[in-house]
């Protein structure tokens, strides 16, 4: 069992290795496409102000600088600063003109931050987060839920994943930003906010009281000898305090199954900590940036053995730290996964404070897994595919999970 003890020696001995890399991401008011991973020294805002031309070259080279790909996706990076010498008057025209420079480097994570949006990137993790209690990602310009938090007025107002937001307080969010459609939600406690969706070609309105959501990211139970531990997010402080509680609560069972479905990322230490484990020697993950950097993150001996078989749980909203986890314990053949393709999400940014108190969330690296797979826009493949139907989720059958049990009960039954 792991006992009080061991949980401290474990946690610092993998906060040794986090340590090493600084490097996590945060939820847009707990509303999170697949979140980048941030550089956590980098947060402090900028209040020099300059004005629009000279901001956008200040962008400009902060990029030239930094960005992981000294090619700038196949084009020469100067045209830009030419292309728009002199003609940037408003600090509008400096946002249109940064915008469109970054999105010619087809690089979906790489985007900038107004003062509002830097300023909600910046909000501390380990604070609660007033609002409803949804996860969301943007579908071809859609946004749409892939997770209800328990226990939130989300689930009481009878939300559903793969509901469509179409407007919120008359204001319609397509196209917009997760941080633009998080600041419409968010706000005091005990307010309402309305919220109109789409479910199937059913147009649904909801009124909904926000409130104080806690964010507790893991959970377990046991069925028989079986032990299941989901793991809904890694975003937070406490998701290594809570995975060795689940593991405790799991201790006695003869197989594990740990669920990553609908995680979509989180801190990279997290995903380093859950790794480690059950990887204690050898690389757990690799970060390359550019110029021929490279850092292999390794594990270290926790003294801890669980001897069981494992099963993870993965599908396409499975990303980022998720992904960190579920390719090393694919490569060292640690556990099967079941499920679909994770989403793919294989780069690291930071954030980067800029004049005016805006910022920039840069993509300065990738991350392979411990055999060298780089898994950006490719995912990870499981090594059982077995869809989700549209008609089980309608009847609330879980069928990826029933998998995983049969499975679980014929390899402990060996």
């Amino acid at each position: 069992m792991l006992n009080k003890i061991m949980r401290r020696r474990i946690k610092a001995v993998i906060l040794f290795v986090a340590t090493a890399i600084t490097l996590f991401a945060v939820n847009s008011f707990y509303l999170n496409s697949h979140n980048p991973m941030l550089d956590i020294e980098q947060k402090k805002v900028i209040t020099t102000t300059l004005n629009p031309q000279k901001f956008f070259d200040y962008t400009w080279q902060t990029v030239k600088n930094e960005y992981y790909d000294p090619n700038f996706n196949y084009q020469s990076w100067v045209k830009w600063k030419n292309h728009y010498r002199g003609k940037i008057k408003t600090p509008d025209d400096a946002k249109v003109a940064i915008e469109t420079m970054l999105a010619s480097l087809d690089d979906p994570y790489s985007r900038y931050l107004t003062k509002d949006e830097f300023a909600q990137q910046n909000t501390s993790i380990i604070s609660k987060i007033s609002g409803i209690g949804v996860n969301i990602i943007s579908d071809a310009g859609k946004i749409k839920i892939i997770n209800i938090i328990e226990n939130t007025p989300a689930q009481f107002a009878d939300l559903k994943v793969n509901d469509i937001i179409i407007s919120i307080d008359g204001k319609k969010v397509s196209g917009m930003s997760l941080a633009e459609v998080a600041n419409l939600v968010k706000g005091p406690s005990n307010t309402f906010v309305n919220v109109d969706i789409l479910r199937d070609k059913e147009y649904i309105s909801k009124k909904i009281i926000r409130k104080e959501i806690s964010i507790k990211t893991v959970k377990s139970s046991v069925d028989k000898n079986i032990g299941y531990i989901q793991i809904s997010s890694f975003i937070s402080n406490s998701t290594p305090n809570e995975f060795l509680e689940a593991l405790e609560n799991t201790d006695k069972t003869k197989g594990l199954i740990i669920d990553l479905r609908g995680n979509t990322g989180g801190l990279l230490q997290n995903a380093i900590f859950v790794a480690n484990i059950f990887i204690q020697k050898g690389k757990i993950v690799s970060i390359v940036g550019r110029n021929g950097y490279h850092y292999d993150v390794m594990a270290q001996d926790t003294n801890v053995n669980i001897n069981k078989p494992i099963i993870l749980l993965i599908d396409g909203a499975s990303a980022s730290a998720s992904e960190i986890f579920s390719g090393a314990m694919k490569d060292y053949h640690k556990a099967k996964l079941i499920g679909t393709k994770t989403y793919g999400k294989g780069m690291v940014q930071k954030i980067i404070p800029m004049p005016n108190q805006t910022g920039l969330n840069l993509t300065i690296a990738k991350y392979l897994t411990p055999n060298g797979n780089d898994i950006n826009k490719r995912g990870i493949k499981p090594d059982i595919i077995q869809p989700l139907k549209r008609d089980d989720i309608l009847a609330k059958k879980d069928t990826q999970l029933e998998t995983a049990k049969a499975l679980m009960s014929k390899m402990i039954s060996k």
